[in-house]
């Protein structure tokens, strides 16, 4: 009985050299690529660095991004992962303390963008009143801050609450309406930077010079005591310093000063590279 090929498909021909049949090479398959999240996600990275590196150099970047690629970098995909432009998350996000934040006026226009709705009822420099509701429902979610509040939480005695008490409350009202109705949008980001601002900033152990260290590996000082923080080497406290009202950028931020490993991150990932 005769097997006839199937139509269309063309069988291997095996190549003759001399007396020997040697069979036909197969082609090596391709790593693949297309449908791997993490690796799509690494090549995406490599690329936004190179953005980075070139937006690092002009004055259309906020002073705390200058010069920095690697901060640039993670800006651009956070806000992607809000769907946002490269520049528009350049302009809406701030590092403080290590923590993203979305500035007030930016989370409730992301949130509006998703088609849910945010509205300020009242707003004084005493008292701020918003309301929201999610694109569908009919009831409305409403929010309250006031100046007592502020005062509670020992909010009133920096200094841009001292200087726009009115814009501070809208801030923080907005950041809990948004959260209230649209949790799914800032899952990423959840926070306002006019919230994070707010937050003491947290201070490093006192610094140790290299005299205090060698007296006290040969015996010259005690060691601590039981509950004594030991203290670090050289560290300097992080400090916080406040913009002037009316400022573009209106806060002062700490980003990380590590430097940036995106093209290692993505050579790791991709099999190709």
């Amino acid at each position: 009985m005769t097997i006839e090929p199937h139509a269309g498909h063309q069988p291997a021909v095996p190549e003759q050299h001399g007396q020997e049949t040697v069979p036909a090479q197969q082609t090596p398959q391709a790593p693949a690529v297309a449908g791997n999240p993490l690796i799509e996600w690494a090549q995406a990275a490599r690329q936004a660095h190179q953005i980075a590196e070139s937006l690092a150099r002009t004055s259309f970047v906020p002073r705390s991004l200058q010069g920095k690629p690697g901060d640039i970098t993670a800006a651009i995909l956070t806000g992607q992962e809000l769907g946002m432009q490269p520049m528009a998350a350049l302009r809406s996000l701030d590092i403080i303390q290590g923590t993203p934040a979305l500035r007030a006026h930016a989370m409730r226009a992301l949130v509006q963008s998703h088609g849910h709705q945010v509205q300020v009822v009242e707003s004084t420099p005493v008292l701020c009143v918003m309301r929201g509701r999610r694109k569908g429902d009919e009831e409305w979610q409403t929010v309250e801050w006031s100046i007592e509040r502020a005062q509670q939480l020992g909010l009133t005695s920096k200094d841009q609450w001292r200087k726009q008490p009115q814009a501070m409350l809208i801030a923080r009202a907005t950041s809990e309406i948004c959260r209230l109705i649209a949790a799914d949008v800032l899952f990423a980001v959840p926070y306002a930077t006019e919230e994070l601002v707010d937050q003491p900033v947290e201070q490093a152990p006192p610094r140790v010079t290299v005299e205090e260290i060698r007296a006290r590996g040969q015996g010259g000082e005690a060691q601590p005591q039981a509950g004594e923080q030991p203290r670090a080497v050289e560290q300097q406290a992080g400090e916080f310093a406040e913009l002037p009202a009316g400022e573009a950028e209106g806060w002062d931020t700490t980003p990380s000063q590590e430097p940036s490993g995106w093209d290692a991150i993505a050579d790791a990932e991709d099999p190709a590279a």
